[in-house]
């Protein structure tokens, strides 16, 4: 008789503790979809954006989860006057931009404005076929920018003071999901992507063959 009433027991409790488990389970689940219910924005964007040189994977990987978000992208001039932009920008005022000018502008004169006077902010550097990628380190500074030379038609390289080149930026407004080294390679080839896009768009005279992708800064 006490060991029937000993196995009633035990299967009492066992039942107990699964029914807590089955809770805790549904628990989770429902909070789980109200989360995702209420942080679905990035999950809604287009698999591709600005003409493909943007993705949304990349997206969720830099930004934080947000209700909502939305995407533009356009384009306007041409020539020396050409400017491609790409913006992505969330419910919480967190955005990922990028923009793309024909600007008459040496390679040292890049380097100088990331530099800051006097060498005042670090940067990391890249390169390849003569394209250049770099991306500022300091905290806060959370931009990268792709140089391409680029000889406009209907000019001569002596007419122009400078030589010409498509120049990409990107950057993060807000606190970023992505920190240190993660989200400055993220961001350059974001800016290379879109760099690329314009360079086509300029009708820079000496066709150029883009690499797949430029080196990795990590793997430097």
């Amino acid at each position: 008789m006490e060991e029937s009433q000993e196995t009633g027991k035990q299967s009492y409790a066992w039942k107990n503790a699964r029914v807590i488990f089955l809770f805790f389970v549904a628990l989770a689940v429902f909070c789980g979809a109200g989360w995702l219910f209420l942080n679905k924005g990035l999950y809604l964007l287009p698999d591709a954006m600005c003409d493909g040189t943007l993705r949304r994977d990349m997206v969720k990987q830099v930004l934080p989860p947000a209700q909502s978000a939305d995407s533009d992208s356009d384009s306007q001039g041409a020539g020396e006057s050409l400017i491609v932009w790409c913006d992505v920008t969330t419910s919480d005022d967190v955005s990922l931009s990028g923009e793309v000018r024909v600007q008459s502008v040496s390679r040292e004169q890049w380097l100088d404005h990331y530099r800051g006077s006097g060498a005042q902010h670090r940067i990391i550097r890249v390169s390849a076929g003569g394209i250049e990628a770099l991306a500022q380190t300091d905290a806060g500074a959370d931009t990268s920018s792709v140089y391409v030379p680029c000889a406009l038609p209907g000019l001569r390289e002596d007419d122009a003071q400078q030589p010409f080149a498509v120049i990409g930026e990107t950057r993060i407004r807000g606190r970023a999901k992505a920190t240190g080294m993660p989200l400055r390679q993220a961001l350059t080839d974001f800016a290379y992507r879109l760099t690329e896009h314009a360079y086509k768009t300029a009708e820079c005279k000496t066709p150029r063959s883009f690499p797949r992708e430029l080196p990795q800064y990590e793997k430097r």
